[in-house]
Formats: structure tokens, C-alpha cells, sequence
């Protein structure tokens, strides 16, 4: 489904570059307290990634379980490198890894999300990375969230998802504890507000 729906030749859904909040009702434990970056949305479905789930795994880890690195060369890995950020992308293809990123990276396989951010999927921009030539704002995400056509969209309409745009600072912010009530502020909105009977914005 991922596929279909992140497409480089379809027109871009509403939901498109959006952020997608949890409401405190939300039923699926995979999403309490999520928010969610929207990739791609159209009458197809709809893939994001979740922001603000923290990945046991670090991206040293990553290199040696694709065979990029021996284990005594971890030690020569750029501080960015070893430091980038792994997190939990969602709950389908847990084993898959995207890298969500600035637009000042671009190779063949890149698909612009939005004005300013893409998304690569391939070993490439993994090894740019792990040279210190990667794109100078990223995350990787292992996994994604996925809903079916007009699913999304009977979510929000059943109080599970607040939405407003996206903030590049919000998406590659290292602080993931904060992402939920920072991304609730933009839209003037505190957790103590909200309640599961609350209506939608």
C-alpha cells in the first residue's frame, strides 16, 4: 500500500505535510500520545511516520545489520554519524528504514513530501550518512503507519486526530519527550484542554 500511495506523480492530498495529533481518546496504543508526520495522502490511503516514538537500535547498529560496517569501525564513524537519530517510525514494516530529510540531500530515489522535506528509502543516503555527507537535517524511521482508503479520514472525523501543519523544527527535533505538547502549542491548545469527548479543530 506504502507504494501506491507515495507516488512521485500524484497530486498531493489535504492531509499532505500535515501533522496529525493523538487525541487522548485514541484507541490503538500504537498512536497514544502521537504525532504523526503525513507523507502522502490520497484517495489511495495515507503513510506517515510517527514522530515521537524512541528506536532502541542506533545507527552504528543499523550499519553492521546491513553489512555497511565491521564491528571495529565503529569507533571511526563521524560524531554524526554515530549519533543520528533511529526512531520508531509506526507499526508496519518495522524492519524497513526511511529517512525523512532536508532537501538539501536529493539522490534518483528521493520523493519530495513537501516544500522543503523528502523522503529516501535506499542505502544511499545510509552511507552518505555514515560518511558525514548526509543532508544536513534528518531522522531515520524504522517502520511507518498506514491506513487504507477514506480510513484516515473517518479517524479525524471520529475525534482521533487533531491536524494543523507541519514545522520542520518539530519533525527533526531530538527531544521527543516534548514533540506531543509542543506540536498541541501550535495550535494553542495544552494537554490539559483536551479530553477524550473533546470536539475537533
Amino acid at each position: 500500500m506504502a507504494t501506491k500511495v507515495l507516488d512521485n506523480t500524484r497530486e498531493r492530498g489535504f492531509l499532505d505535510g500535515q501533522f496529525l495529533i493523538a487525541m487522548p481518546g485514541m484507541f490503538d496504543s500504537n498512536f497514544a500520545r502521537t504525532v504523526i508526520f503525513v507523507c502522502a495522502h490520497s484517495e489511495d490511503g495515507a503513510m506517515g511516520f510517527v514522530l515521537n516514538r524512541p528506536q532502541r537500535l542506533t545507527f552504528p547498529d543499523v550499519l553492521l545489520h546491513l553489512q555497511l560496517l565491521d564491528p571495529d569501525e565503529a569507533i571511526r564513524l563521524p560524531t554524526t554519524a554515530r549519533e543520528f537519530q533511529i526512531q520508531a517510525g509506526g507499526p508496519v514494516e518495522t524492519g524497513r528504514g526511511f529517512v525523512l530529510h532536508s532537501d538539501d540531500y536529493l539522490s534518483d530515489s528521493s520523493i519530495p513530501v513537501s516544500d522543503d522535506i523528502c523522503l529516501t528509502a535506499t542505502l544511499d543516503i545510509v552511507k552518505a550518512i555514515s560518511r558525514g555527507e548526509g543532508p544536513l537535517r534528518a531522522t531515520m524511521l524504522l517502520g511507518y503507519a498506514g491506513w487504507g482508503p477514506g480510513q484516515l479520514e473517518n479517524e479525524i472525523t471520529q475525534n482521533g486526530w487533531l491536524t494543523c501543519p507541519a514545522r520542520e523544527e518539530l519533525i527533526f527535533s531530538r527531544d521527543l519527550d516534548e514533540k506531543y505538547d509542543k506540536a498541541l502549542a501550535l495550535m494553542g491548545i495544552s494537554p490539559a484542554m483536551l479530553s477524550p469527548d473533546a470536539g475537533h479543530a
